[in-house]
Order: structure tokens, then C-alpha cells, then sequence
């Protein structure tokens, strides 16, 4: 399985709509996840409307975004588990932070600092897809892609 990963997208505040890289990829792929800032309901219903669309709300997110999302998931996809939680606080620290509001899992994705992230701490991957419409902490625009195995789940980090 392949899946989209998207956070902090801020649309209208950082962008009118997504890159066209981001729309070519959702055509590769078989869910698209979100984690959160995506603003207005508008972005969420139109990514639902490409793709099974899993997501979350973020700090930024308008009130009609938080009757309809929870803060955090797990996704179940074959043998592996999935934490989606948008994040909190200052950037440093924040793997910690979102690492505290799950127990085992074998994978978080977050979002909230804009920065890419896609590392392995204690057998856990911990995935931030940055932002592909906002570079304010972060030297580049990005969006990820996870796909899931039977064996494994792999993450990459795709700069715009």
C-alpha cells in the first residue's frame, strides 16, 4: 500500500490549493493522511473526494475541522499500527512529545514544525511530511510517502 502524507498545508493562508506534484502523487497513491493544519474544511473534502483520506486537526484548524476530527488516531494497515497526532510546542522536543500520547506503535506521523522528518528511534519510525506550501521552519517544501509491506514500512521525504 502506498500512502500520501501531507501536514501543515494552511490553505488559503500559505497557498490558494496544493502544488500539482502533490495531486500527481495522490494519483500513485491508495490513502492519503493527513496530520493536521489543514486550515478550512474545504481541503479536507476535497482530498476525500480523490482518496480514502485519514487525518487529524492541528492547532490552526477552524472550529468546523474540530467537530469532525479527533487531535490523534491510530490507523491499522495489515500487522502494523499507525499514531497520527498533529503535535504541539517548540519544534525541538516534539518527537518526544508526540512519542508520549501513544503506546506501541509502529509508526507516528506529525506534523506541526514544518520540517521534514523520517527517522527510527527505538524501533518506532516517527514521519513528519513538512509542508508543501510552507517553508517558515524549514529550508524546502515537501510531502511524504509511506508504503507499507507485509514485512516492513518505509518512509521517503519528497522535496518541492
Amino acid at each position: 500500500m502506498k500512502i500520501l502524507v501531507l501536514s501543515d498545508t494552511h490553505i488559503p493562508r500559505s497557498a490558494s490549493d496544493l502544488p500539482g506534484r502533490v495531486y500527481e502523487e495522490i494519483e500513485k497513491c491508495d490513502m492519503i493522511i493527513h496530520a493536521g493544519d489543514f486550515v478550512e474544511k474545504e481541503v479536507l473534502d476535497k482530498l476525500k473526494a480523490l482518496k480514502e483520506t485519514k487525518a487529524v486537526y492541528g492547532n490552526m484548524d477552524s472550529h468546523g475541522l474540530r467537530e469532525i476530527l479527533n487531535p490523534k488516531e491510530i490507523i491499522s494497515i495489515g500487522r502494523f499500527k499507525i499514531g497520527l497526532i498533529h503535535g504541539h510546542g517548540a519544534p525541538d522536543g516534539l518527537i518526544d512529545s508526540v512519542k508520549a500520547e501513544f503506546g506501541k506503535v509502529d509508526v507516528i506521523v506529525f506534523g506541526h514544525a514544518h520540517h521534514a522528518v523520517n527517522t527510527v528511534k527505538l524501533g518506532t519510525l516517527f514521519f513528519n511530511p513538512g509542508s508543501s506550501t510552507d517553508k517558515v521552519f524549514a529550508p524546502y517544501n515537501s510531502f511524504g510517502v509511506l508504503e507499507v509491506s507485509e514485512e516492513k514500512v518505509e518512509g521517503r521525504i519528497v522535496r518541492l
